[in-house]
């Protein structure tokens, strides 16, 4: 399988008020196409952290994250943000959605900040529609919605552009078990079919066994593989 995403020596440290915690040290991953890998560990052993370097969305104090063939880290901040839109998604326990749009132009908006043709939006957003279980909500604003659908949204909005890659923050945290069975078969299908690595961050043994590869993450680097 090809390798789509490739990180190498990631050191992430926060500072406030003159007090340093090291969120990451020194930890290596690799993605390749079609792959499914979870990431399990606890509380503050630097997994959000890692999603978020990987995203693009914070810059680490040190290392690099390759994404075809491109070290993001290197990248000014406009540059790296159109890559991200371009290539990896992302679904954070915060689903950052615009809540004055309707569901289906949340799900549309990345592919009309791409320029892509209204037909081919319209078409896509009526896939993942119908594989979120929201076909009949596409106008409801998303402030409107419950919890558990708004995550749903975000994870549509984030298989949108079709990503080599895509990140997801506790995916299923706030579904049912019927739904989050749903949104895992939308996830395998993506993979499957559209050749995206999936990296699952979790804390649900149900969602960690759908992956072909398991991680522990301890102190901030990755301490087991299964």
């Amino acid at each position: 399988m090809e390798t789509v995403l490739e990180a190498a020596g990631l050191y992430h440290i926060y500072r406030q008020d003159h007090v340093e915690t090291v969120a990451l040290r020194g930890a290596d991953l690799v993605l390749s196409s079609r792959s499914w890998t979870s990431l399990m560990g606890p509380s503050g052993s630097g997994k959000s952290t890692l999603l978020h370097v990987l995203a693009g969305l914070l810059e680490p104090s040190g290392g690099s994250v390759i994404v075809d063939g491109e070290d993001l880290t290197r990248l000014p901040p406009v540059e790296r943000a159109r890559r991200r839109r371009r290539r990896i998604g992302v679904v954070l326990q915060r689903d950052n959605l615009h809540p004055l749009l309707g569901v289906a132009d949340n799900i549309a908006l990345p592919l009309r900040l791409d320029g892509q043709p209204r037909r081919l939006v319209t078409k896509r957003v009526r896939h993942l529609l119908d594989g979120i279980g929201l076909a009949d909500r596409a106008r409801q604003p998303v402030g409107r919605l419950s919890g558990g659908e708004a995550q749903r949204v975000a994870v549509a909005v984030a298989l949108a552009p079709r990503p080599q890659v895509l990140l997801a923050d506790e995916p299923t945290g706030e579904l049912d078990e019927q739904t989050a069975a749903a949104v895992l078969d939308l996830l395998e299908t993506l993979r499957t079919q559209e050749g995206t690595a999936l990296l699952t961050v979790t804390h649900n043994p149900l969602v960690a066994e759908r992956a072909d590869r398991r991680l522990t993450m301890r102190d901030g680097t990755i301490a087991d593989v299964r």
